[in-house]
């Protein structure tokens, strides 16, 4: 074996000791968060295949996922207001989300020259855990087989198009799993969602409680391979729109219907002839407005639909 190899059959490396000691500095991180952390990093295939449901152990996993996550010591201090009553529950979503992302913004957060700090971005990111941008080594991208892709029988190809971005998250997933990662550099990620977005896929930006609570990867999703947005239509709120939303422009739209064709959220449908954008179903994603010839589909902030991850804007107020 060369020297990767056998590092993927080791349960420490130096990626996890570096995870570990990180997740101890975090306040809001308590030891069953790192061991959390370490099991859906270490074993992702397996976890997200269980999570979807189609692993053939997984109604013998998920009751064991269950009182594990129920036993583990939960967070050290309690980052939400006490006095709120029920809105303190933590829900799976608050844990484990994904902001949409126009392919022009993700193209920003993974192109990032120096360390960024931005905790608590509770107006972009509106969830009660899982918030913070706070990233080291920003160069450092992986590209990882896709989880989600790889538990199905015939996924969309190519598979590799997850990113996983900065440290200690990116060399964990190269050390662990050196035959389903590799090394890129920025522009090869760029390239990677620009490809994406061509195919008519969507970008998320992944923040998880077991991952410091922050944000570590991009990825670069379809409706039919993609567990977050699967769980998103079928009432489980863990994605977040861009801040945008798609208007059709009836007087010059043609009634072609690409645009309802493409769209992942099924937010288009056909009325009359021309094509109608369903606000509540629209997360902003770009796609319809990319795939339009007719350039009838404007793409316009939103208020109601939350704030933009856009790292250039967010600097800005930063100073």
């Amino acid at each position: 074996m060369d020297e990767p190899q056998k590092k993927s059959n080791h349960f420490i490396c130096p990626s996890t000791r570096k995870l570990f000691n990180e997740s101890r500095a975090n306040k809001k991180n308590s030891i069953g968060d790192f061991i959390h952390g370490y099991i859906y990093g270490r074993w992702i295939y397996l976890y997200i295949s269980v999570g979807k449901g189609r692993h053939p152990l997984t109604k013998i996993l998920k009751p064991f996922f269950r009182i594990a996550t129920s036993i583990l010591p939960k967070p050290k201090v309690d980052v939400h207001n006490p006095s709120a009553g029920n809105k303190t529950k933590i829900t799976f979503a608050d844990g484990y989300h994904g902001k949409v992302m126009p392919l022009e913004k993700a193209s920003k957060l993974v192109t990032i020259d120096k360390p960024l700090n931005m905790p608590d971005l509770e107006q972009v990111i509106p969830y009660k855990r899982a918030r913070d941008i706070i990233l080291k080594n920003p160069d450092h991208i992986a590209a990882l087989k896709c989880p989600c892709r790889a538990a199905h029988e015939k996924p969309c190809q190519p598979e590799d198009v997850c990113l996983v971005v900065g440290e200690p998250f990116a060399s964990f997933i190269v050390e662990h799993h050196p035959d389903k990662a590799r090394w890129i550099n920025q522009q090869e990620a760029v390239a990677i969602m620009e490809a994406e977005a061509e195919r008519g896929h969507v970008h998320h930006a992944f923040f998880k409680d077991a991952m410091l609570d922050r944000f570590y990867a991009i990825c670069n999703c379809c409706s039919c391979c993609c567990g977050a947005i699967n769980a998103h239509r079928n009432g489980t709120p863990m994605l977040a729109s861009s801040g945008y939303v798609s208007e059709v422009d009836q007087g010059l739209c043609i009634g072609c219907g690409v645009c309802s064709e493409f769209c992942q959220f099924d937010a288009i449908t056909m009325e009359d002839g021309l094509s109608s954008v369903d606000f509540e179903k629209c997360m902003g994603c770009g796609v319809c407005a990319s795939k339009c010839e007719q350039e009838a589909i404007q793409f316009r902030l939103e208020p109601a639909k939350g704030e933009p991850l856009d790292i250039c804007a967010l600097q800005g107020e930063k100073g």
